[in-house]
């Protein structure tokens, strides 16, 4: 039974880390850290950015995590520790890849998923500044993006083109 429970805990992480990130983005990102979070808004030159510190942020309670359920009686511990480090390779792989291609991969893609929370991430960069912004979330897609591009898709069906990407998926 001890293994049904983990997976529980492990899943119900990942699906609480969504909250997580909703708040962290929206209180500490945008609020007494938008130092480290701003050049993520207002494009510098370079790679990196120190919004990728954010990454050591959250990998560190998942490490502990991690480590002392490892080497505690605590295996919830290991469990909690690992849903976070699901969710942030997921953080990745949906933000840093999908959203931003940071790196050159899944560039053109048709899912109505995907273009729905690349048009959300537009939208939450539209906002150069920390106090106004709309989808602090990574996951989930509010269903008003799903509409849009649902739409989209309504309008291009119409017409002899097999895709129609964003401006600039990326940044503003």
């Amino acid at each position: 039974m001890l293994p049904v429970y983990y997976i529980l805990v492990l899943f119900g992480t990942f699906c609480l880390m969504e909250a997580v990130t909703w708040a962290t983005h929206r209180y500490v990102m945008h609020g007494f850290l938008w130092y480290l979070h701003r050049d993520h808004h207002q494009k510098e030159p370079g790679f990196f950015e120190k919004n990728d510190w954010f990454f050591v942020i959250f990998a560190v309670p998942s490490i502990l995590l991690i480590y002392f359920g490892t080497y505690t009686p605590a295996w919830w511990m290991q469990a909690v520790g690992f849903g976070i480090m699901a969710y942030g390779a997921a953080y990745f792989l949906v933000h840093d890849v999908i959203i931003h291609q940071r790196f050159k991969w899944f560039r053109r893609s048709r899912n109505t998923y995907v273009r729905a929370i690349r048009w959300a991430h537009k939208m939450h960069h539209r906002h150069l500044d920390r106090h106004e912004g709309e989808s602090f979330g990574m996951l989930y897609v509010h269903k008003k993006y799903w509409q849009k591009v649902r739409n989209d898709k309504k309008l291009m069906a119409g017409k002899k083109v097999g895709y129609a990407p964003e401006a600039d998926a990326g940044r503003p």
